[in-house]
């Protein structure tokens, strides 16, 4: 596998349309991120789950994806399923996103989630970030809409199994779920790492990468 390195991440933004979306589809990486640069900054922005149990369990999960990070979390209101209906108030909760941070780096949806509510988030990150390198993770879920990766941050087994125990532990709301278990994590994590020669990984969809060669 070819490899590039970027050693010079400082500042994180991460968006999210649900409470538990960072988590599930980059909760590894953010470990992984903040474990190695102590301080790192995190901006996470959720546009629904604001004001119930839900939100509760947002910041304590972020607080334990992103240990030692200048982590600052919004949680909004807006409708789950809904966000077509509040365009809106989706794009300005992005602009002032941007307007407080200058990402090296974007957590994000992709635009060909088959949720409505990732998709639309997903295009609405573009108009704001317009500069910026944005990975785009996957959930997996019933629509069944996983597609081919370009992109693969492996996992240490380590950091692959707290991921599982961080999400069974912080997210009791979605416990009953018949998708949300230990097999469906660590089983994406495991075909994401087998093809890229580890033994976890998770994988990110990239619209636009900028390499610097010279440097």
């Amino acid at each position: 596998m070819i490899g590039l390195r970027s050693p010079g991440i400082a500042r994180v933004a991460a968006l999210a349309a649900h409470c538990d979306d960072l988590a599930i589809g980059a909760g590894g990486s953010l470990l992984t991120l903040c474990t190695a640069r102590p301080g790192i900054r995190v901006d996470a922005l959720v546009l629904s789950g604001g004001g119930t149990e839900r939100e509760d369990e947002e910041r304590a999960a972020l607080e334990a994806f992103c240990p030692g990070a200048d982590l600052r979390v919004t949680v909004l209101k807006l409708p789950d399923g809904r966000l077509p209906a509040h365009w809106d108030e989706a794009k300005a909760a992005v602009e002032e996103l941007r307007s407080r941070t200058d990402p090296d780096l974007l957590f994000a949806p992709w635009s060909k989630d088959a949720h409505q509510d990732h998709r639309g988030l997903a295009k609405l990150v573009p108009t704001a970030f317009r500069n910026h390198l944005a990975l785009s993770y996957e959930i997996v879920k019933w629509d069944g809409d996983l597609a081919a990766p370009s992109v693969y941050q492996p996992l240490a087994p380590d950091i692959a199994e707290a991921k599982v125990s961080l999400l069974q532990e912080h997210y009791p709301s979605q416990r009953s779920k018949p998708w949300y278990d230990r097999e469906a994590f660590l089983g994406l994590a495991r075909i994401r790492g087998i093809e890229c020669h580890a033994r976890y990984a998770e994988a990110f969809h990239v619209n636009k990468l900028t390499l610097d060669l010279e440097n």
